[in-house]
């Protein structure tokens, strides 16, 4: 987004909030799926943004949606319910049954639970439930999925359970990863997994869904760079993989946070022993980045004010509205000019931030979160939110 846009947006929100550049997001996932090549289906992930969900590209083919929050967004943004992965590693009875209600297009099992609870209830339904079996990282494994034996043992029960199909493999180990090879290793980990399949149970798997973890460049000036070399650098093995099987790649993070911008306003500003400290009204319970390091590294931050550049620059540590010692956001930035009143920009928040932040530690209020691109311009998706709901007038105790 261009400074002069960013400017004209800042002047129209209060701080602190949440801005995303719907253009943005629309064109990762549009290079997304020239890399990966058209086989290849796009699932955006949820959990890394669900504010961008009322407005999610054409391109995606799935959502995968991981809690009965997540799927609450869902129902309210009308979203096409066959589009989404009903995924979650803590599935009850009561989700599994309202997942069914709104007819998501696929249940993914990440346990022998999951797979009973999910075929009875497509028994009680008098139909049957299409199911990825998740594996676990073959690497030692996780809370996240089952291992192989468990998997092929449900594979060859599998006329044990009537109310559901088993149509293919969801596997997922972890996000953030810099270098191709993990990548690569897993996907011919997926071939062979296959080939095996095919050959140990005479069973085909029809679909896998595949969470790359591609990762984000926060701290570097040349990350659209990086990352689009990364995803070039798996992109032949992705391609290859999608004339095997009916591949979706699932991921939140790389989709979503160039996309993102967090803007705060700067109360105070002093200077204790040497050290110049400015005080926002956000705070690390708002803003999260992966790599954080107590504000050891700086991201990309653009310094908003209604002046030309008339005072010196200066290193200045920059916190935020919370009573401990760990609310730093960067340190040692240079900025020219800072003065109280001034807005701090804080780029590539469109993953997580706004999901992964102490929502309401000291009671601060939750941002503006809003929305915007070319065509339709600014709109403000939720507004400022109080969490002192504990003292709001007229809310009475509940009594059990």
């Amino acid at each position: 987004m261009r400074t002069e846009t960013l400017t004209a947006l800042a002047a129209q929100l209060p701080t602190p909030a949440y801005l995303f550049d719907l253009d943005a997001f629309e064109k990762r996932a549009a290079l997304v799926r020239r890399c990966f090549g058209e086989k290849t289906g796009l699932c955006f992930s949820i959990k890394a943004n669900p504010f961008l969900l009322g407005r999610l590209p054409d391109i995606f083919d799935k959502i995968e949606v991981c809690s009965p929050g997540e799927l609450t967004v869902c129902e309210r943004t009308g979203v096409d319910k066959k589009k989404i992965i009903f995924s979650g590693v803590n599935k009850t009875e009561e989700d599994v049954r309202r997942a069914a209600e709104d007819e998501v297009g696929t249940f993914t099992a990440e346990s022998l639970l999951h797979v009973e609870l999910i075929d009875r209830e497509a028994q009680r339904r008098g139909t049957v439930f299409p199911v990825l079996l998740r594996v676990t990282d073959v690497k030692g494994g996780s809370q996240f999925g089952m291992e192989e034996a468990q998997v092929w043992d449900i594979i060859r029960r599998r006329s044990s359970y009537p109310g559901i199909r088993i149509v293919g493999i969801h596997y997922f180990t972890g996000t953030q990863k810099k270098k191709a090879k993990p990548i690569l290793r897993e996907l011919e980990y997926l071939e062979e997994l296959l080939a095996r399949v095919q050959d140990d149970l005479g069973f085909t798997v029809e679909r896998v869904e595949y969470g790359t973890g591609l990762g984000v460049d926060y701290f570097d000036s040349d990350a659209d760079a990086l990352e689009e070399e990364r995803l070039s650098s798996v992109g032949e093995r992705i391609r290859a993989l999608s004339e095997q099987v009916d591949l979706t790649v699932e991921m939140g993070r790389f989709f979503a946070a160039p996309c993102g911008y967090y803007l705060t306003k700067v109360i105070d500003v002093k200077s204790n022993y040497g050290v110049n400290y400015a005080i926002v009204d956000g705070g690390l319970n708002q803003l999260k980045y992966d790599g954080q390091l107590k504000g050891m590294l700086i991201p990309q931050i653009i310094h908003l004010k209604d002046r030309a550049d008339c005072g010196e620059t200066a290193p200045w540590t920059l916190c935020g509205s919370l009573c401990t010692t760990e609310d730093v956001l960067t340190r040692n930035i240079p900025l020219d000019d800072l003065k109280i009143g001034d807005t701090l920009v804080f780029c590539r928040t469109g993953a997580y931030s706004v999901t992964e932040g102490m929502a309401v530690f000291l009671s601060r209020e939750m941002p503006v979160v809003s929305v915007w691109s070319e065509k339709e311009g600014l709109t403000v998706i939720r507004e400022m939110l109080r969490s002192d709901v504990l003292n709001t007038p007229g809310l009475e105790p509940r009594a059990f």
